[in-house]
């Protein structure tokens, strides 16, 4: 109804010039898509949550944290700055982590202090609308660049953050919230991650020796975990694998017998112990590989806890591999099960109090052993920093020994194009040859 015949003629004319430019209409309000879109009240908040409800039940729990983590960066960025009663950005980031934006709590109780900062979000988060706009959108990609602290971010967490932010900008277009996906109008380029694994981090083989002898020499609680050190350089294990290896996962009785003894070459040299196939593998896979979550209120897994079971990174939830293990290994597993035992669950690795192995509790146990095996510029520097790093040297031991970058990528689960671009920068040996050969070109 309109006051005036002049103004139902005006807008009269509005749809007919919206016709003439095949502009589609909204079958619900008879109005222009884009002028519909303008009125649609829809909010950041509201629109993060139903992202995160749709991508919950397909995702694992590491990308779940991953995207509400995202998630609540951004949606604490995109308010109106002038609305009163604005709660303090930490409580802010810690009520949408906790329950705003993980579909799990959203029945729960809410505190009140949470609650009240979650209202206020619903009034002050901007529409999705707004964001149909270049500036707003470098608003938001400049401050995933930097941290709470004000340092800058890690690349890796800045590219991660930017694809979240992409991906449910996409799907507000699929909602038709807005015509097409900013980022795509906005010049704007996330930090170079490194592709390569620096060769600093690379242990050899002696220095892994001492590194374990360090960590077994910290006591009876730090030997525990010497022989999962062992599986994430012998084996090449994921720390999330090896923490969730069972008794039933290998049989090291044969390769153990075996080892007793010396095993010669015909010609009189010492030869690699023979171990039988079936006795030198470990099967990993379903049940036995476990992503980590940290421990804390929020459990972002289907079963509440804060741990979550699942099958190889990157595969099918029913594959399995097997990864043939030297002698040291088969030694450190057997040591271990005559020393420490296994648990109830078969377990070969647990925590102080029989639970699952946390990274905190491993973690100290390497930092002790590093300060202890090193030198201080060896500690200083990134040297196996981390425990993860043990696999990175196992990569690059296969690798310069002449292991066939094939086999190396189908017992680390990788493709071999990654394993080359990850890798390729340690393999070592044959500098002096090719020095040779292009100083002989150049004569």
């Amino acid at each position: 109804m309109f006051r005036t015949k002049a103004l139902a003629h005006s807008f009269r004319a509005e749809l007919v010039q919206a016709a003439n430019a095949g502009e589609p209409f909204d079958p619900a309000t008879g109005r222009p898509v884009p002028e519909a879109r303008t009125k649609n009240p829809t909010t950041w908040y509201a629109h993060s949550r139903a992202y995160v409800e749709m991508k919950w039940p397909r995702a694992a729990a590491k990308t779940r944290r991953s995207i509400v983590e995202a998630l609540t960066s951004i949606t604490v960025t995109l308010t109106r700055p002038t609305k009163r009663g604005r709660p303090t950005d930490a409580l802010l980031r810690e009520a949408l982590y906790l329950y705003g934006l993980n579909p799990r709590r959203w029945s729960d109780e809410i505190p009140a202090d949470h609650a009240a900062a979650l209202a206020w979000l619903e009034t002050a988060s901007l529409p999705v609308v707004e964001l149909d706009s270049p500036a707003m959108v470098r608003r938001v990609l400049d401050s995933l660049c930097v941290r709470l602290d004000g340092k800058p971010a890690a690349a890796s967490t800045v590219q991660r953050k930017r694809a979240t932010f992409y991906n449910v900008l996409g799907y507000a277009v699929e909602l038709e919230l807005i015509a097409s996906n900013p980022v795509d109008r906005v010049q704007w380029t996330a930090p170079e991650v490194a592709q390569s694994i620096d060769r600093r981090v690379v242990a050899n083989p002696a220095q892994v020796a001492t590194l374990l002898e360090a960590v077994k020499s910290l006591g009876k609680r730090a030997d525990k975990v010497t022989a999962f050190f062992g599986c994430l350089y012998y084996a090449g294990m994921r720390p999330s694998e090896a923490a969730d290896l069972r008794r039933e996962d290998c049989d090291l009785a044969g390769p153990v017998r075996r080892l007793r003894g010396r095993l010669r070459r015909p010609g009189g040299g010492q030869a690699f112990p023979v171990l039988r196939p079936r006795e030198d593998r470990i099967p990993l896979g379903p049940p036995g590989a476990r992503r980590h979550l940290p421990a804390g209120r929020l459990a972002l897994n289907d079963d509440g806890g804060s741990h979550e079971r699942r099958g190889l990174k990157h595969r099918g939830r029913a594959e399995t591999r097997t990864v043939p293990i030297p002698p040291r290994l088969v030694e450190l597993l057997c040591a271990h099960v005559e020393n420490h035992g296994v648990g109830p669950d078969g377990r070969f690795f647990r925590g102080l109090h029989g639970g699952p192995l946390s990274e905190s509790v491993y973690d100290r146990w390497w930092k002790l052993a590093r300060e202890k095996a090193l030198t201080e510029s060896q500690v200083a520097s990134p040297l196996v920093r981390r425990p993860y790093d043990l696999r990175h040297a196992a990569a690059s031991l296969w690798l310069n020994a002449g292991v066939p970058p094939t086999e190396v990528a189908r017992r680390l689960v990788h493709g071999v194009a990654v394993l080359l671009r990850v890798y390729a920068n340690c393999i070592d040996g044959g500098d002096d040859t090719m020095n040779d050969k292009i100083g002989h070109a150049l004569e």
